[in-house]
């Protein structure tokens, strides 16, 4: 049997979610139960989720996405922390620790973002490559950080905005990670026609 045969590869993904609130158990956290409802909803991969609810600390924040990136998560999302209020740093602790920068991502979420509130522009969100690691930030609400994953869709469900998660799944094999699948009517990932694989046997 052959690889493409036995399905999807594995895909270990990080979660972060920054809330000085939500870690104290003031509230419950939304934001990871959220990053997790849409990305089984989004890929055919299996996934092993490795979770992290903590507060807004920069030195922490930056500890946390070292220790998911040492622990072979090929993706990394954080979620909070992301405002202009003194303290929303998860930026700040994600540049830290960055080996490139790519600001194509933040740019695109802000664009999502400003079709609903003018205030899009006050969101402040990164991404990095840490290793073989892919560190993204998104925004802090469950609803907010579906539309940036997906996108904008019209009434038929075609795109109108591409969503950021089109984009992932090229950068992770660029880096050296799994080969994720995506659920195209969910949000579908984009690769240059070379770096495709053939349909699955039976898919």
């Amino acid at each position: 049997m052959s690889d493409r045969d036995s399905g999807p590869e594995a895909v270990r993904i990080g979660l972060v979610s920054v809330s000085d609130r939500a870690s104290a158990g003031v509230y419950q956290d939304l934001g990871l139960p959220a990053l997790k409802e849409w990305l089984q909803s989004a890929l055919h991969n299996p996934i092993t989720f490795v979770e992290r609810l903590i507060p807004d600390e920069e030195a922490g924040i930056s500890a946390a996405l070292i220790e998911l990136v040492d622990a072979d998560c090929s993706l990394v999302l954080t979620t909070g922390g992301t405002g202009p209020a003194m303290r929303d740093v998860t930026p700040e602790a994600t540049l830290a620790i960055a080996h490139k920068v790519m600001p194509g991502f933040g740019e695109q979420m802000r664009q999502i973002s400003l079709n609903f509130v003018p205030t899009a522009i006050l969101s402040r969100q990164v991404a990095v490559i840490r290793g073989k690691s892919l560190i993204i930030n998104l925004p802090g609400q469950p609803k907010s950080i579906a539309q940036t994953l997906e996108g904008l869709k019209d009434d038929g469900g075609a795109v109108k905005v591409p969503g950021i998660f089109a984009a992932v799944p090229y950068c992770v094999d660029l880096i050296g990670g799994p080969y994720m699948e995506t659920v195209d009517s969910v949000c579908k990932g984009f690769r240059p026609k070379a770096a495709q694989r053939p349909p699955r046997t039976g898919a």
